[in-house]
């Protein structure tokens, strides 16, 4: 039996052996691994209602929503929950100043009313399948890592293939345990999903980035979206005709809440984790990479915040960007302080050296992975920082991106085989994009920010390693002011304005295009993505390629040496299960805090000169009446948010919290900040996910914005 094979049987027994509450796990093995484990801690439905491809199962109302978010579907017509966060750059497309959705809600009070959203999907899971053999046949110890690569592309290929995959039927191979095993899914993917309504920020995101990763939490975060289909009640595009989806199950709603101690699990995508890494990666990621990227997105920040203060066209701008931005800054912050709190990097020192030990006794083939391992990040730190720079100083500043973008029409125009019809097409692709971009541009803005990202990359530490060729022009030319680079940047661009471009974009022709290589703006950018693709990226690459052989083998050697224990595999975009228990915690000597918090605490953080803790009047009229319906808690409160110790981490934003019953309570969207670090280091003791009570969510909907005709879609429970 070959070495692979013999490793998946090793996963399984392991599962079998032990018990977990840690980790995120994989739906379609629940019956062999987590269903006796779950049950015992108080679930009463079965591992085949949760998954299940011959039956209707809770999978089939579980969406991949967007670009990676979660969302669930809650009635027989398609209707869909998600977080509002995770709906924000779809209400601020429709948002202006005459319609601020953003600032006042939106409620469509009929499906007419329903908002369409190019570019939006969700994806629903119809099937999983282990297809390791099929992807590892050929497959043999002494390949290097591009020979095994190539293999196992091919062999993915053709798996695909052979299942005809189409725009509306996604087939994906994905790798779990570093390639120690792989797992086929397929979706079903619909292009038309409608917004249907969200709370107006002061609600959907209460606290702003002052209370995100925090806890206690008093965010109302959700949106409302739905799904359409043809006719077929089969997926395809945007068209007026469309008809709410009917799912195979919708979830169903429970109103009786939750008390300390119950039973819940959180079912979604969770986007990627990395607990398996060796100690000096963490030690990388929390003293060198994230110090680097929280300083530079403080300063994006502090930018963004003072003019959006001051002008509410700059607000509605720049708010999805806000969020972005700060969402990652403040995560990283939380991260770096809970790995330092967790002593993590010493216990992982030890694990590894025990490890080592180990290996060195009897199982030689692991006894250097570490060692090797080490060596090789020491190695890589400095392109690997190199990426760091291009992303958060080139790829994520706004001209840069947007002016790089036409290159393609650059080259469509020197292209030979390409006809005149075809650039023709592609310029006017161009001009018509210019709306969208400058929609929610603004100059000052912008310049303030490209001062920053020039900067940094003019700082860049690592000798040896190639820069952009406009530092050395700061140098030469500019005597190393950074300043006066980029107004001269901004001065001389065509880029700066709509207009600007927009009449340059007319006037031109395939013979001139070529021009515009020579603005100062796409120079810049140009400079920035071929410093990367040329001379950081090839050599990054064959890195990687080096630390995913050395990664898969410590992966699969981590198995062997935690053969008494339960290892999840790390997250991977894939629809996962999590599950804990509603529980409190104690972040700091002599602090607790409540697993849950109430309408109350909105009162109480009130502030009307603080644009995030505005509370709406209306809401504060439901509150001072007691006004709160069936929704209300049986001690007489308005419960808000609460928290459970599952293992989330993001693009498990949006999912359902499901009780014992696998009825929906919550939905889940943020972690405590103490927890943080569970993408690298998870400690159950100090990590809580972060859930919007339902009844919260629907009493919005219904008593706050009067829209009970979506509340009387949905299925609810005793």
């Amino acid at each position: 039996m070959k070495k692979t094979y013999l490793l998946l049987f090793i996963i399984v027994g392991l599962f079998q052996q032990t018990s977990a509450k840690e980790g995120m796990w994989i739906p379609y093995l629940l019956e062999k691994i987590n269903a006796s484990d779950m049950q015992a801690m108080g679930m009463r439905i079965t591992a085949e209602d949760i998954y299940n491809v011959n039956q209707p199962s809770l999978k089939d109302a579980i969406v991949f929503f967007g670009r990676g978010c979660t969302g669930e579907i809650v009635s027989d017509k398609g209707l869909l929950l998600t977080n509002h966060h995770c709906g924000y750059g779809q209400i601020q497309k429709h948002s202006t100043i005459d319609h601020d959705y953003l600032t006042d809600g939106f409620w469509a009070m009929n499906m007419a009313e329903e908002l369409k959203n190019p570019n939006l999907s969700a994806r629903i899971l119809t099937s999983m399948s282990d297809v390791t053999a099929e992807v590892l046949d050929g497959i043999t110890d002494a390949m290097s890592q591009n020979e095994r690569n190539d293999i196992i592309s091919e062999n993915a290929k053709k798996i695909i293939e052979d299942l005809e995959p189409t725009k509306f039927h996604r087939v994906d191979v994905r790798a779990f345990y570093n390639g120690n095993q792989y797992i086929l899914m397929e979706y079903n993917v619909f292009f038309d999903v409608r917004l249907v309504g969200a709370p107006p920020s002061n609600i959907g995101k209460f606290g702003g980035d002052t209370d995100n990763w925090m806890w206690p939490r008093h965010t109302g975060d959700f949106s409302v979206f739905r799904i359409y289909a043809n006719a077929e009640n089969k997926a395809c595009e945007i068209a007026d005709n469309n008809i709410p989806y009917k799912p195979k199950q919708h979830l169903k709603i429970s109103l009786n809440g939750y008390k300390e101690g119950d039973f819940t699990f959180i079912f979604g995508y969770p986007g990627r984790t990395q607990e398996y890494i060796p100690a000096r990666q963490v030690e990388y990621i929390t003293q060198t990479m994230n110090p680097f990227k929280i300083d530079l997105r403080r300063k994006k920040l502090d930018i963004m915040s003072n003019a959006m203060n001051n002008d509410k066209k700059i607000r509605i701008q720049y708010s999805a960007k806000y969020a972005g931005v700060a969402n990652g800054w403040k995560k990283w912050i939380g991260e770096n302080t809970g790995i330092k709190g967790n002593n993590a990097i010493a216990e992982k020192q030890e694990m590894e050296s025990s490890f080592t030990e180990w290996a060195n006794d009897g199982h030689k083939e692991y006894a250097t992975v570490i060692e090797e391992y080490n060596k090789l990040i020491e190695e890589k730190i400095p392109y690997e920082m190199a990426y760091t720079y291009f992303i958060e100083a080139g790829y994520y500043q706004d001209l840069i991106k947007y002016s790089y973008s036409y290159t393609a029409l650059i080259n469509t125009a020197a292209d030979m085989d390409a006809t005149d019809e075809e650039f023709n097409q592609k310029l006017q692709a161009f001009i018509s994009s210019t709306d969208r971009f400058y929609k929610d541009f603004n100059i000052d803005v912008d310049l303030a920010i490209f001062k920053e990202t020039v900067r940094a990359f003019h700082s860049f530490p690592y000798e040896g390693i190639s820069t952009p060729k406009f530092v050395e022009t700061i140098n030469t030319k500019y005597n190393g002011n950074t300043d006066k680079y980029a107004e001269y940047v901004y001065s001389k661009s065509v880029f700066t304005s709509k207009e600007k471009l927009v009449k340059y974009l007319n006037k031109t022709n395939r013979k001139k295009i070529s021009k515009l290589s020579k603005d100062p703006m796409y120079n810049h950018s140009f400079d920035a993505y071929a410093t990367y693709i040329n001379n950081i990226s090839p050599v990054l690459s064959s890195f990687t390629n080096k630390t995913d052989s050395l990664q898969r083998i410590y992966m699969k050697g981590l198995i062997e040496f935690n053969s008494d224990k339960t290892l999840a595999a790390d997250a991977n975009s894939t629809l996962r299960i999590a599950y804990g228990k509603v529980q409190a915690f104690n972040p700091r000597d002599a602090v607790k805090y409540n697993y849950f918090t109430t309408l109350k605490g909105i009162m109480q953080k009130e502030d009307p000169d603080i644009y995030d803790y505005v509370v709406m009047p209306k809401l504060k009229a439901l509150y001072n009446e007691r006004d709160f319906g069936k929704y209300g808690d049986t001690d007489g409160s308005m419960h808000v948010c609460f928290i459970a110790s599952n293992h989330t981490t993001g693009g498990n934003s949006g999912s359902p919290a499901l009780n014992a019953n696998g009825d929906l309570i919550g939905i889940n969207f943020d972690r405590n900040w103490e927890g943080t670090m569970s993408d690298l280091n998870y400690d159950i003791s100090r990590c809580r996910n972060i859930m919007l009570d339902i009844r919260y969510c629907l009493f919005i909907i219904d008593k706050y914005a009067g829209a009970g005709h979506l509340v009387e879609e949905m299925t609810f429970v005793e």
